[in-house]
């Protein structure tokens, strides 16, 4: 019985939600929140399943045990003390005490933080879901609490814990937390292809011009930001500064109506930044509609005074403000919150901005999104995350990939950076490249700088082969769009972050705890982002990255590994990164890549990790709406059997709303990791072989979406890395002295196999770092 897992006195209450959940509370007068907070949404305990099986006594001394399988609680039934409550994992015998000096979580493997803002790398975090000794506490005592839809500070003190004993077991440990927190809500499509962003007073002509220039070099785009500059900025010095404001200004853009017809037409989604903290003042083109709505006589010219706690300010703030430009165009609002936490004993208002915004989207019937910072636990319900203005060094790029990875500790998965920095540092092509290749492998990929003339990120001011290389990532970005997607979806179904810490996966491996550019990227990949500057001499940039046990292999050079389960510097030049899809894996592309907009794609590249077995379910909706709540999307189902020198892809008929997707599609299958031996047969099928990355293209053109098809191979195998050729080019490649590049060579040739010349190798007097690049071919 549900009942058995609450134990109350006259000043504390324990809840068991799980059998590794426990929620604590201590107030002196009993007084015991039963309702939803800031952080907290479900009350319902059933939701969390099964009743765990609880035993709980009182021994003479009067304390209260209670035991689940995995914990032990004891507790002195007095106010809360390090003597007097604690739990022991019984596990691994751990044990946390409460403590109000030292925190709750000791050891924690952190969260996330409100901004970025200002930063040059690191960041101090708050506190995260686990931690090294097994277990975290989430604080939710001075959440303010929602009633009726208004959300407001109590005015007594209570303690209010929740003890997650979830040891490594980080993904029961999330999935308890959204379904105490709320889920992870769907985003819309257009928010996974490439944004471009910069603070610059654009006008319609120039911004129009911006994209026809992408256009021009084929460079695909699904949402435009306006920054502030789209509203009058230069206003009389008594109404204060221009910083907040919601008129167009018509110098810039003279018919701004027409200006979002022609980003609707040019498939983009269009967002406007807001400062709202000056709330609306006279000289707004709704003033008057809105003070007549407060009550306020608009010839008195008197400011509507921001507060998102005011039920009738909102009323003004959305119907008035905002909806007229939602009805013409506008997407989403980028709400650029810099102001605090807000007055002592006030709601934070970002938290106030975040959840009303997202609200009076999804009660429109909008799927909805915000672009804003975080505001605390409970903020993965708001998606989509601003981390704030980050300066662009090699120190911000450096903790980025920790930064996004570990923010999944505390459910937060949807972090949108500066791509390339925004502000100060220096100017660095390689840099810049080394960003966007995280961006495209991030959960958002928006490219931001400051107000600076001389801080260009448009692809046509980067030199060769810069240039190059970003625009081939960018359109790589919208490649993924279906793997995205689908990932998005089983976030949201399945309570599993897009990107994760590799420790999520490899709990028992200590150096998964240690890498902190190396992160899961979905059911199929781990990336490994290079963030310091190259080698002069290699011309090539490394990262530290661990290698699972497994047959894994690089998607953009082919390279091969035979996991060992340790960890190596991986080696790339300045055109890609270690990513990592390992034997089974399934990854499907969109092979459309030139053009904007996110639309489900009429053909499909499916890249395959040869050696195992594998499926994936490719998932897609409408990607604006909230039908898919009703059922209203499409799965397929893409599985390859593998059996010794054969295979057989198939593409299941696809199930639900058809259509909503094109009716016959073409494929290509990407087989990584083999060659095809004579006799190989494709059974009709189209087909190429790229050798120096050893993978097969096979086409399968025409495919009924309703019925689906098969397509078999034989005369297959294994392949390995072409190694000779693979140094070769290393050492051509390398700015050194040509006596090492003969010294390596010849070792190489003269010895009888790979283990002696690897054992030559390091008594050769040549740069350590040359070895290791080396080293990586071979081992």
């Amino acid at each position: 019985m549900s009942e058995q897992r609450i134990l109350t006195g006259p000043d504390y209450r324990i809840t068991v939600l799980t059998d590794r959940l426990i929620r604590l509370e201590f107030q002196k007068e009993g007084r015991f929140e039963d309702r939803t907070t800031r952080t907290v949404v479900n009350r319902d305990i059933a939701a969390f399943g099964a009743d765990p099986v609880i035993s709980a006594v009182n021994p003479e001394n009067g304390a209260l045990v209670v035991e689940t399988e995995e914990l032990k609680l004891e507790y002195d039934k007095k106010p809360f003390s390090s003597k007097g409550l604690s739990i022991t994992l019984k596990e691994t015998g751990e044990v946390w005490h409460y403590s109000i000096v030292y925190g709750n979580s000791d050891k924690n493997y952190l969260g996330t933080a409100r901004t970025l803002d200002l930063t040059d790398g690191f960041a101090e975090l708050d506190p995260g879901l686990f931690g090294l000794h097994g277990y975290a506490v989430l604080d939710d005592s001075k959440s303010a609490v929602c009633e009726d839809g208004e959300y407001f500070n109590l005015a007594y003190d209570r303690k209010d814990l929740y003890f997650f004993g979830y040891g490594k077991d980080f993904y029961a440990g999330l999935k308890a937390f959204y379904t105490l927190c709320g889920k992870t809500p769907m985003i819309p499509r257009y928010a996974l292809g490439n944004w471009w962003s910069r603070y610059r007073r654009y006008t319609e002509e120039s911004y129009t011009e911006l994209l026809d220039n992408f256009e021009k070099e084929q460079i695909p785009l699904s949402v435009a930001v306006i920054d502030m500059d789209w509203h009058l900025t230069n206003v009389d010095p008594k109404y204060g500064t221009g910083w907040t404001g919601y008129t167009w200004d018509e110098e810039c853009f003279p018919d701004y109506r027409r200006f979002l017809s022609e980003l609707k037409r040019r498939k983009l989604a269009p967002t406007l930044n807001l400062h709202p903290a000056d709330g609306i003042r006279a000289y707004e083109a709704m003033y008057e509609k809105a003070a007549k709505r407060l009550g306020m006589d608009p010839e008195k010219g008197e400011p509507i005074e921001f507060d998102m706690s005011d039920k009738k300010y909102r009323e003004a703030y959305f119907e008035d403000a905002l909806h007229p430009y939602e009805d013409e165009g506008v997407a989403f609002w980028w709400i650029d919150w810099q102001q605090g936490t807000g007055d002592e004993g006030a709601v934070d208002p970002l938290f106030l901005l975040n959840h009303y915004h997202y609200v009076d989207m999804e009660k429109r019937g909008k799927r909805p999104m915000i672009f804003s910072r975080y505001a605390g636990p409970g903020s993965h319900r708001y998606p989509v995350g601003f981390s704030g203005d980050t300066r662009s060094t090699w120190r911000s790029l450096a903790y980025q990939p920790f930064f996004t990875a570990t923010a999944s500790n505390i459910g937060y998965g949807w972090w949108s950076h500066d791509i390339g920095g925004h502000m100060l540092g220096d100017k660095d092509n390689e840099r810049l490249i080394r960003w966007i290749q995280f961006g495209v492998f991030s959960p958002v990929m928006r490219l931001h700088s400051s107000n600076s003339l001389f801080f260009n990120k448009e692809p046509w001011t980067v030199t060769e082969p810069y240039h190059g290389v970003m625009a081939e990532f960018m359109r790589l970005r919208h490649r993924l769009i279906p793997y995205l997607y689908t990932e998005s979806r089983f976030a949201h179904t399945d309570d599993v972050p897009l990107i994760q810490p590799l420790y999520y996966r490899y709990p028992d491996e200590k150096v998964a705890y240690e890498t902190g550019n190396e992160y899961i990227f979905g059911r199929s990949l781990i990336v490994c982002a290079i963030t310091a500057p190259e080698d002069k001499e290699l011309q090539m940039a490394s990262v530290d990255a661990f290698i699972p046990e497994g047959r894994w292999y690089d998607i953009f050079t082919g390279m091969i590994y035979e996991g060992k389960g340790r960890k190596r510097k991986l080696y790339r030049t300045i055109d890609s990164i270690p990513v990592l899809l390992k034997a089974g894996g399934i990854v499907p592309e969109s092979v459309e890549d030139t053009t904007n907009g996110t639309d489900n794609p009429s053909s499909l590249r499916i890249l395959y990790g040869a050696g195992e077995s594998g499926e994936y379910t490719l998932y897609e909706d409408d990607g604006i709406s909230m039908d898919y709540c009703s059922g209203k999307y499409v799965t397929t189902r893409l599985s390859v059997n593998w059996n010794k020198d054969a295979c057989e892809f198939a593409v299941d008929a696809a199930q639900g709303e058809t259509a909503l997707v094109p009716g016959t599609r073409d494929y290509e299958l990407d087989l990584y990791g083999v060659c095809p031996e004579e006799g190989f047969d494709a059974f009709g099928a189209d087909f190429s072989y790229d050798k120096d990355r050893c993978v097969l293209k096979v086409k399968l053109r025409g495919v009924n979406t309703l019925t689906g098809a098969v397509l078999r191979l034989k005369g297959l195998k294994l392949t390995g890395n072409a190694k000779r050729d693979r140094l070769i080019e290393l050492l051509n490649r390398a700015w050194t002295v040509n006596d090492y590049k003969e010294r390596i060579f010849w070792a190489f040739e003269e010895a009888e196999d790979e283990e002696r010349f690897l054992c030559r190798l390091s008594g050769l007097e040549v740069p350590e770092t040359l070895k290791d690049a080396v080293r990586e071919i071979f081992e």
